[in-house]
């Protein structure tokens, strides 16, 4: 109350420089804080996103690169001559030397797939000699930690970042143990992932990414000699090394970070990979604090100079305001005879005028309107007079049922059955075609007036026609567009009957298939010769529209099809001159929306 009371006791131009102020100064503060803590996010979110999406990618395409080393392990793990090469028992080197050159498996797989660089058996055989391919392992190698596990793992597959003796190199190496013979003798498997391969999946990253085996050693990486180093040597925190898979917030070498991890666990492996991906929120949002730090100059240097000007224009707007407020009210009160005069072609001065012409318009309005609605009255007259003429000109379509019932009734009494059916299935055909909507109607709705209409016509032309209405079940109840068949089976009927004295035979097949159903319509009549199916053909492709067209057949159900499903559902027309016709279209989805 007492903030209220000094707000009213206060003078104008005071009470509308404070009130400018506050509303300019609270909300761009309350903005600024808002939309930079949200800009902030959105950067780190984006970032965030990408980093996820990018690990997720690595993941995949290293899942892909690991498969091949994978797939060859399974085949030698059953190749019966790999193991008989490495453990039989050999009398001479030449022996051991012919046996090597004859398998060229091993060869046949380094040439042929590109993702690995080296296929290493490990056999105790001491007849046998070491070569490329098949090694005699010695005690420095028998000791080793992944040679252990492998004969541990009783053939389970492992993946470690291994040294390759031969080459003096460390790869991502995938090994596993199996038996060389009945007698429990185990030999180890080492298959090398190909550097390149594995290095370019990382290379378009554009945070630091890590691909690490179990070891906490790096077996790939973007980063500058990253490879081959333990996972706390790029990174001092030591909780990277016990993170699981998930997205953390950590300080990272003393800098707050997000960390993004994906695990791979290749099938069959009782080990696998993880990849790590971390950036530095404080690089992230280094442009975006610039920004914020430029803008929050900006707007303090603006609302200094915005209270200045609105405490100045407060002053000159006050006294002009007032005298506008006092002649409003005059005109509130129902004054509409006053005038205010105020000087001046600011906006108050422009206002005062224009309020002056508001109030001269007003009675001008008045008169206005109600000769509109005088007018719109006569409108609306001649419009129900218009709609009630037009209603008393309509046909009542129930008089036309009526009067085909009383035919067939009267045929029914005079014993002529065929006459009444032939009148029954014509009244059921009107009906249906009266009462169908621009909606769509069920299949089996659309076959039943396809079958009245065949009654009819066989009621014409006796033995001359038959027809045969094939559906897939579970199709009845599909929603399908209203006379998109019967044209067909008409066309069907009027041209398979010409110069045919033995008749025609009508087959209606609706069938689903994968993408929605198929509506064929064929039949065994004088068929079409090849000049008139390309007219037809040409005449349904183009856009012209004769009027002698615009009725319901082809043309017709060609053009509704396309505007509703598209040039794949267009007719597809096939005949052969004395063998018959076949239209063929297609609905996807089974016909519903």
């Amino acid at each position: 109350m007492f903030f209220i009371r000094i707000m009213n006791d206060m003078k104008m131009k005071k009470k509308l420089a404070i009130t400018f102020i506050s509303v300019a100064v609270l909300p761009l503060l309350l903005s600024g804080l808002f939309l930079t803590g949200k800009l902030r996010e959105l950067v780190i979110k984006d970032a965030f996103t990408q980093v996820s999406s990018n690990v997720e990618r690595v993941r995949k395409r290293t899942e892909e690169l690991i498969k091949v080393p994978l797939d060859i392990s399974n085949r030698l793990m059953n190749d019966n001559m790999m193991k008989r090469v490495a453990g039989q028992k050999y009398d001479s080197y030449v022996e051991v030397i012919q046996a090597y050159r004859e398998y060229t498996d091993i060869r046949d797989y380094l040439q042929l797939y590109k993702e690995i660089s080296g296929i290493r058996v490990y056999a105790e055989n001491k007849g046998a000699l070491n070569n490329w391919e098949f090694i005699q392992p010695d005690e420095s190698i028998t000791t080793r930690d992944w040679y252990k596990a492998a004969i541990e793992q009783k053939g389970l597959v492992g993946w470690n970042l291994i040294e390759d003796e031969r080459k003096a190199a460390e790869y991502l190496s995938l090994f596993r143990s199996f038996p060389l013979d009945s007698s429990g003798r185990k030999g180890v498997l080492v298959i090398n992932v190909d550097k390149q391969h594995l290095n370019s999946i990382l290379d378009q990253e554009s945070f630091p990414t890590f691909i690490v085996d179990n070891q906490h050693r790096i077996v790939a990486s973007n980063q500058v000699r990253g490879s081959g180093k333990e996972l706390s040597d790029m990174h001092t925190s030591e909780n990277i090394r016990s993170l699981q898979e998930g997205s953390y917030d950590m300080s990272v070498n003393g800098k707050a970070s997000k960390v993004v991890i994906a695990s791979l666990h290749p099938q069959d492996s009782w080990n696998g990979l993880r990849i790590i991906s971390i950036f530095s929120v404080a690089e992230i949002t280094r442009n975006a604090d610039q920004v914020i730090r430029l803008g929050a100059a900006v707007i303090t240097a603006s609302l200094l100079f915005a209270a200045l000007l609105v405490y100045a224009s407060a002053s000159l707007l006050s006294g002009r305001l007032l005298r506008l407020s006092k002649h409003m009210s005059k005109v509130r009160s129902g004054s509409w005879e006053a005038f205010l005069h105020i000087d001046g072609n600011d906006e108050i001065g422009m206002l005062s005028r224009q309020f002056n012409a508001l109030v001269r318009d007003v009675n001008d309005l008045v008169h206005e309107v109600q000769e509109t609605n005088h007018q719109k009255s006569l409108v609306e007259q001649r419009q129900n007079e218009i709609k009630f003429k037009m209603l008393t000109s309509q046909i009542n379509p129930h008089f036309l049922f009526n009067s085909l019932e009383s035919i067939r009734m009267e045929a029914h009494i005079r014993k002529q059955d065929d006459i009444a059916e032939a009148v029954w299935l014509l009244s059921t055909l009107l009906r249906s075609s009266l009462e169908t909507g621009n909606g769509k109607i069920s299949l089996s709705k659309e076959l039943e007036r396809v079958r009245c209409y065949l009654d009819i016509q066989k009621f014409r032309y006796e033995d001359r026609l038959r027809y045969q209405l094939t559906v897939d079940p579970g199709l009845e109840e599909m929603m399908v567009p209203p006379f998109m068949i019967q044209p067909l089976v008409e066309n069907a009927v009027v041209h398979g009957l010409d110069n045919r004295a033995e008749g025609v035979i009508i087959n209606v097949e609706v069938k689903e298939i994968p993408r929605g159903i198929q509506v064929n319509v064929s039949d065994n009549g004088s068929g079409l010769s090849a000049d008139r199916l390309a007219l037809i053909r040409e005449e349904l492709a183009s856009s012209v529209l004769d009027e002698e067209e615009q009725r319901i057949g082809l043309r017709n159900v060609n053009d509704r099809l396309i505007l509703l499903y598209g040039a794949a559902s267009a007719l597809h027309i096939e005949s052969e001159p004395g063998v018959g016709t076949c239209v063929t279209f297609f609905i996807p989805g089974g016909g519903s929306e």
